[in-house]
């Protein structure tokens, strides 16, 4: 138990959003929570694993040597 638990508001701040977007998330069940009585938590590692599904890596062309003339 090594995770910390944030709030909706720390994971706004985090992700760079306001409130309502975690909040859609819980809503929506795209992303764990924690409900602890009233209080919603979102453990760290959720959060990271929210950000990596969600990674669009680069493409990568092949160089050509010659460029295609106009």
């Amino acid at each position: 138990m090594t995770d910390r638990y944030l709030s909706v508001d720390q994971v706004a701040e985090l992700l760079g959003t306001t409130a309502r977007f975690p909040r859609r998330l819980i809503e929506e069940r795209r992303i764990r929570y924690v409900k602890v009585g009233r209080h919603v938590r979102i453990p760290e590692s959720a959060v990271v694993e929210f950000i990596e599904s969600g990674m669009v890596e680069p493409l990568r062309r092949p160089r050509t040597r010659y460029r295609r003339a106009a």
